[in-house]
């Protein structure tokens, strides 16, 4: 075998998606000459940031400061908007109640405080905002849209739209970007980390700088998924890129980085029943079905199985997946009346909608048992309280099934009655969008050892660094740590290059 070929950077960035990019754009903004390394081809460069709704959940203070960094297009939609302030407050709450309190104190303070500065940052290099108005609020919502203050903005064109703007600025640097280069192991000294070796067709490169890791998690791994996440996981439909492997998550852990994090849970959310096995660009992104709020949620025995009207949905989907796929053959079915199916997100046009006249009907096109989907929705109706007249579409309304009533499960918000014929049904699977546990980093992005040491030289951000989500998470957090902690770590990566040089010369 030939002896690997040599290249050296200051900053060596693994991974292409949100996180990497930005690592990349702030380490070339602070000097440093940048490589970055995407084991996908060109074509299907940008990881699981790719098949996102792109949603940044950021702090603000209403709609006027998001109005400051939308496109033209997107500030005349916002004409009908209303949005709340988002403080720091409420953000700490929502990490703390989705994590049960395990979230790292340090990492969820800086996500925060750095949320809408990165922001603001990623506008001025190119990437175009807009609010979720039309994604997440049906046309025939009447009067003006409240918008959800955690769903601060939305890249344009979703995710598709956020990787081509953050690649167009890579492009009008001098960032090196190799496609088709999978990194298969870190340069190590010890603790020290000098590079990473690639995985070529006939051999290695190595690749030498101080290196961040933004390759992702496990997602699309089902070895590791049945390892960590358990039975069944290895067949759940991937909603992103098939090259989330886990290999460097692996690796980093075997040169002594200390794994963190929730590694029996997953990012998991209600997809249409008919998602591709792994993400497709052209399927993907428009599949999910969020709207369960405005309904009931059965599975093939007929039977409920959780509390649609826990919360809003951005605070629940994220793990209502997961309640879906341990139900029999992992699925589910979505039933909504004429006094809400108008209130569906535009996503659910793709869908393949069952309409019935009467539950029992309904029941047999979906394969269930009429008596027993009937006995679901009597008992349900029956819980649900007489006076509808606060019904909220846009808030928590408090309209919730009776504590007396004899529900196995209850429903918090929302709950009305399933009366109004034809009755709407859409069926849906788990689909894993991306995987908790990860390895130690402080608050600049410096990968931490099994001892508590820092690893020289070595950084993450995104996916693979671990220790914010548990359980659950608030949706757009994601995007957004990736972000902030990407400008982070490549600021850190840059600088620690250049102190590098500078002992050697």
């Amino acid at each position: 075998m030939p002896a690997p070929s040599h290249s050296t950077f200051d900053v060596v960035v693994v991974g292409g998606g949100n996180a990497g990019l930005c690592a990349a754009l702030s380490a070339h903004e602070a000097g440093a000459r940048v490589i970055l390394l995407e084991a996908a081809s060109k074509e299907e460069r940008g990881g699981n940031s790719r098949y996102s709704g792109a949603v940044f959940r950021a702090i603000h203070n209403g709609i006027d400061q998001v109005k400051t960094v939308l496109t033209p297009q997107a500030l005349d939609e916002a004409k009908r908007c209303s949005m709340a302030p988002y403080t720091k407050e409420l953000y700490h709450d929502d990490l703390a109640s989705t994590s049960h309190g395990r979230n790292d104190p340090g990492l969820s303070e800086v996500l925060v405080n750095e949320s809408w500065a990165a922001i603001e940052w990623m506008k001025s290099k190119g990437v175009m905002w807009e609010t979720t108005v039309r994604k997440y609020y049906s046309e025939k919502l009447n009067g003006a849209v409240d918008l959800l203050p955690g769903g601060t903005v939305k890249a344009y064109k979703d995710g598709v739209g956020l990787i081509q703007n953050l690649f167009d600025a890579v492009e009008k640097t001098d960032i090196v970007v190799r496609y088709n280069a999978p990194v298969h192991v870190l340069l190590v000294a010890g603790d020290t980390v000098h590079g990473v070796r690639v995985r070529e067709t006939d051999g290695y490169s190595d690749v030498h700088g101080s290196v961040i890791l933004a390759s992702g998690g496990f997602s699309a791994n089902p070895a590791m998924k049945r390892q960590y996440l358990g039975e069944g996981w290895d067949l759940v439909p991937v909603r992103g890129t098939r090259h989330n492997t886990g290999t460097m998550l692996r690796r980093a852990i075997e040169a002594g980085a200390r794994p963190v994090g929730h590694w029996g849970a997953a990012h998991a959310s209600p997809q249409d029943i008919n998602a591709p096995l792994v993400g497709d660009i052209t399927k993907t992104p428009v599949i999910p079905r969020y709207s369960y709020t405005y309904g009931i949620t059965v599975n093939v025995n007929g039977k409920r199985f959780f509390d649609e009207g826990e919360d809003e949905f951005s605070m629940t989907y994220a793990k209502t997946g997961k309640v879906i796929g341990d139900q029999p053959r992992s699925i589910g079915y979505q039933i909504f009346d004429q006094k809400t199916v108008h209130l569906l997100q535009p996503r659910y046009v793709t869908g393949d909608a069952i309409h019935a006249d009467t539950i029992a009907e309904l029941a047999k096109k979906l394969s269930i048992s009429p008596a027993s989907l009937e006995q679901t929705v009597n008992e349900f109706n029956a819980a649900c309280p007489a006076n509808v007249e606060t019904f909220d579409a846009q808030h928590l309304d408090g309209l919730s099934t009776s504590s007396s009533s004899s529900l196995a499960v209850p429903k918090s918000n929302w709950a009305l009655p399933l009366s109004s014929p034809p009755f709407v049904a859409y069926g849906v699977t788990c689909g894993i969008t991306f995987t908790y546990g990860g390895i130690a980093s402080d608050t600049r992005g410096r990968v931490v050892n099994n001892e508590g040491r820092l690893m020289p030289g070595l950084y993450c951000t995104g996916e693979i660094a671990g220790g914010v989500f548990y359980h659950n998470y608030p949706g757009g957090a994601g995007l957004t740590k990736g972000a902030v902690f990407g400008r982070i770590a490549g600021r850190e990566a840059a600088a620690y290059a250049k102190a590098r040089r500078e002992c050697l010369r």
